[in-house]
């Protein structure tokens, strides 16, 4: 397995778990539990960001890890 698969990989769990982190959110009643998914979803949010933007500089580093 490339890098550039491991990175894409981790990226598409990642916002997988984003996406149940965001459906815990609006499903739960409870207002400190919204809280403690809001706060990782944001920290969800971030390193996804962060992830996509190192996967573009890959991808313009490493043309053969474009897909």
């Amino acid at each position: 397995m490339t890098v550039g698969s491991k990175v894409k990989q981790t990226l598409a769990s990642l916002k997988g778990a984003e996406s149940i982190l965001r459906i815990y959110s609006v499903q739960t009643q409870n207002e400190e539990e919204r809280e403690v998914y809001n706060e990782a979803l944001e920290t969800a949010e971030a390193i996804i960001k962060d992830l996509d933007s190192r996967m573009k500089k890959l991808e313009y580093e490493e043309p053969q890890y474009k897909g």
